[in-house]
């Protein structure tokens, strides 16, 4: 065998070698493309179960305020806030005295109250309101809740500038509270202010019932029979003296 028929034989002997190299290389990049891909696959599946669970989640909480909407609009006298504390935020933000809206009748059912040409007979009590600024006293106006030109009132309203707030309802499975008060008197009342009043470094809004000191919005509290309720405002410093009850007519 001559050099050159050698040489041709060891190069003819190595091509199946290169051939099984090639045949490795090409067969591991097609196992790194499938486990890529599968990489790629699981991540899609892992993005669209977050979406359900984030879309499962939201359906919830919207059933949850849904449900709390419904639950407020059956209590009290009405189909509106029974507390009246959001639509009392929204009042008038002006300063006292603080005059009777133009449309009582409006305001009224703003509070979720129901207004008809007679009074109601099934829940008939009364409460008392003191408002304080400053240490004058603030007159709480009458005829809150009544229309004069029809005749019409709400369960709860006002005859006179006493501040005895009257609830004279057609069924006694009513809950009336401060904010339904302030809704229909269309001035704002929450736990950082009345009116045009806010608290501030030296001054503040601060409510009692029965002589004792109420912690949280005053618009969430609650009408009873005979109950004092005070609001006052000025310096945090000062030294309130707020009436423990008050001395109702014969009858109310």
């Amino acid at each position: 065998m001559t050099k050159n028929q050698k040489s041709s034989t060891k190069s003819s002997k190595s091509l199946p070698s290169q051939r099984s190299t090639g045949g490795r290389t090409a067969s591991s990049r097609s196992a790194r493309d499938r486990l890529r891909q599968m990489q790629l696959q699981e991540a899609k599946a892992r993005r669209t179960r977050r979406l359900i669970t984030g879309a499962a989640i939201a359906v919830v909480v919207l059933a949850v305020a849904a449900g709390a909407v419904v639950i407020a609009s059956l209590q009290g006298g009405g189909s509106g806030d029974p507390s009246g504390g959001s639509a009392a935020a929204a009042g008038r933000r002006d300063l006292p005295p603080w005059s009777l809206p133009a449309n009582t009748s409006d305001a009224a059912k703003a509070a979720g109250l129901r207004v008809g040409p007679m009074e109601g007979t099934a829940a008939h009590f009364h409460s008392h309101l003191d408002i304080s600024v400053n240490g004058q006293p603030i007159a709480v106006p009458a005829n809150i809740g009544v229309d004069p030109a029809s005749g019409q009132m709400s369960e709860l309203h006002t005859h006179d500038e006493r501040g005895v707030l009257h609830v004279e309802a057609p069924t006694a499975d009513g809950r009336y509270t401060l904010g339904q008060v302030f809704t229909e008197w269309q001035v704002r009342l929450d736990a950082e202010g009345i009116g045009g009043l806010d608290n501030s470094n030296t001054d503040s809004l601060r409510a009692y019932v029965d002589g004792k000191r109420f912690q949280g919005d005053p618009a969430t509290i609650q009408l009873t029979a005979h109950r004092q309720i005070s609001l006052v405002y000025g310096p945090r410093d000062a030294t309130d003296d707020p009436a423990a009850s008050y001395a109702f007519e014969q009858g109310e």
